[in-house]
């Protein structure tokens, strides 16, 4: 934005107030919450989960259930007040005047119809277009995205692409009609980071074309920083804190935005040091420092094996559903992992991170490969041996929502793993689970609260309260921390750490954030396509990237310094490959340079 330039005022809230009704008695969770988004500027609202950022943009798009909810103050939608107007004309404003981009993709979609369906019905209803124009124009959509095979994707589900990919689905439903005001909660999150640098730049250039105002909702210090103008910080349902981002970054004015700041991972604050180590907090009440601490080296014990692992999905067509084509969603993947060890899996979305988790715990089926846990070969275990071989094999999966049962108190949800397994009665597995809760940042009472009544972060970390049930000895942790904010995210990373050290656990740490795998990591492996291209230790793989796709890894990552980003240039995309083959195509086997010793990187064909 130029200084001194008028810009129309797209969006005024006033003294906006949220409450809901629970058990006959209205809790406040917005408090007297005021700020304007102009066109062509981007806002962002900062803070830890259950903070009231995203009530707050529910409360605007008017989302929030009327029988239990309450809004007071106002709404302005280019001088319009949204809260008077009926719901026949807020349906007409939705999508077209205003458009959100969800936090969980996977309850965002219509899980029985195509996404390129799902889009089209968007375009027709707002834009008035025929069905052929709203297909191009949704494949077009798509490409910009950067969904690899755009078209044959218009006609693939929901529940078959990766969370990354979810995502970008989202993010084109939202920008199809061109709004007038997006409204943008954690859009990234599920995304790696050479994909959420492109998805930065593609909401920026459409906001300058069309001169879109953006509120933009994250927990990503480092996003903040490389896109928002003016920064609200929010606390326990409250704006303690307005401003230039530049002015809040360099002078925090409160106490929690100062913790807030300190728990933002910076990249290369790794450099010289051998192992892990926990992340430095302030406390939010007393402004008390406390020092990182190095977690102890890894055991020799060999937990995980992984030789020549192979996972393919056939992709069917035609009348008799005849395989045509295979995804090499795995390919030829081998690594082992230690006793108290972090082994980093990185990449793209859709890169075979999430299917080679599922792979070694047998949730997917392997076409090949040997998976060994504690010298035992989990590929030749009978059902009944698999699930006694769980108790020491746990995952916590990506979509914390999708994963948790909506019927079940959360309290009940975290025991029953422990009372499925025989291993203590009903009381003892609640009050384990009350301990989880406590261990993990949340409060006794809501071991009570059904999974609805959280906020996406306050359920990741229900989700991995419960992955520490059985105190299993190797964890996949698929984007375990992603949902979570900076605060809460650091102390989350720490609480992991010192399991790790106290436990011996071993961790397969699925990740696109590059700044918390540099922290949490011993080694580290990236993955392009269903291969691993480049393995070795933190320090050889942040310190002396050798394949291409790593130093793009790399270069991707946002910098967590506004006052630099006019020194940031845009980044040029990277062509995207497909993993998608013939049926009957058999793949070179990889050949491996080593650079140093454990440092493997692939050779290009």
């Amino acid at each position: 934005m130029h200084a001194g330039a008028i810009r129309l005022t797209v969006l005024s809230v006033q003294n906006l107030t949220t409450s809901f009704r629970r058990n006959g008695v209205w809790t406040p969770v917005v408090s007297d919450v005021s700020l304007s988004v102009s066109a062509g500027e981007t806002v962002a609202i900062v803070g830890e989960s259950g903070s009231g950022k995203s009530v707050t943009a529910m409360s605007i798009m008017r989302l929030l259930p009327e029988k239990i909810s309450r809004v007071t103050g106002r709404i302005e939608l280019v001088g319009r007040d949204l809260l008077s107007l009926p719901e026949r004309e807020m349906q007409d404003i939705r999508g077209s005047r205003i458009a959100m981009i969800f936090q969980e993709p996977m309850t965002s979609l219509n899980p029985v119809m195509t996404i390129g369906r799902q889009i089209t019905e968007a375009i027709r209803r707002h834009r008035s277009a025929s069905n052929n124009e709203a297909k191009a124009e949704t494949i077009r959509l798509f490409e910009r995205v950067r969904i690899p095979s755009a078209t044959q994707r218009f006609d693939e589900y929901p529940h078959q692409l990766s969370g990354g990919t979810l995502q970008r689905v989202m993010i084109a439903m939202a920008l199809s009609c061109r709004p007038t005001l997006l409204i943008a909660d954690e859009p990234t999150t599920a995304l790696d980071v050479t994909v959420q640098a492109e998805i930065l730049q593609l909401i920026k250039s459409l906001q300058d074309e069309e001169k879109m105002g953006v509120l933009f909702i994250t927990h990503d210090m480092g996003v903040v920083a490389e896109i928002a103008d003016r920064t609200v910080v929010m606390f326990r349902s409250r704006a303690l804190e307005t401003g230039s981002t530049e002015e809040i970054f360099a002078r925090p004015g409160t106490a929690y935005t100062k913790a807030l700041l300190s728990a933002v991972p910076k990249l290369g604050s790794m450099a010289g040091q051998e192992n892990p180590s926990t992340f430095p907090l302030i406390d939010v009440e007393t402004g008390a420092a406390r020092p990182e601490r190095q977690v102890s080296p890894a055991q020799q014990n060999v937990v995980l094996e992984v030789k020549n692992l192979v996972t393919r999905f056939d992709v069917r067509s035609g009348v008799f559903g005849r395989v045509n084509a295979r995804v090499h969603a795995v390919e030829d993947v081998s690594f082992d992992l230690n006793e108290g060890e972090t082994l980093s899996l990185v990449g793209e979305s859709g890169c075979g991170k999430s299917t080679t988790g599922r792979s070694i715990l047998r949730l997917v089926e392997p076409v090949s490969g040997t998976i060994r846990i504690n010298g035992q070969d989990i590929r030749n275990l009978t059902l009944a041996d698999l699930t006694r071989q769980r108790q020491r094999m746990q995952m916590i999966f990506q979509d914390p929502f999708s994963s948790l049962n909506p019927r079940m108190r959360v309290g009940d949800a975290i025991a029953e793993p422990i009372i499925a397994h025989g291993l203590a009665n009903k009381p003892d597995a609640r009050a384990k689970a009350v301990d989880l809760l406590e261990k993990v940042g949340l409060t006794a009472d809501m071991a009570r609260r059904f999974p609805h009544e959280f906020s996406g972060g306050q359920r990741q970390r229900i989700s991995i309260a419960r992955a520490l049930t059985l105190n299993p000895g190797l964890i996949v942790a698929d984007e375990a921390v992603s949902a979570l904010d900076v605060s809460i995210k650091a102390q989350v990373v720490n609480l992991m750490l010192e399991l790790q050290e106290s436990l011996k656990i071993a961790y397969l740490f699925i990740s696109h954030d590059m700044a918390v795998v540099e922290r949490v990591s011993h080694r580290v492996a990236v993955m392009y396509l269903g291969e691993i291209v480049e393995i070795g230790t933190r320090a050889q793989v942040f310190g002396s990237p050798q394949h291409p796709y790593t130093r793009r890894l790399l270069d991707a990552v946002p910098i967590a310094d506004p006052a630099g980003r006019h020194l940031r240039k845009a980044r040029p995309s990277m062509e995207i490959g497909s993993a998608v083959r013939p049926a009957d195509y058999v793949p070179p086997r990889a050949i491996y340079r080593e650079y140093a010793p454990g440092h493997l990187v692939k050779e290009d064909a």
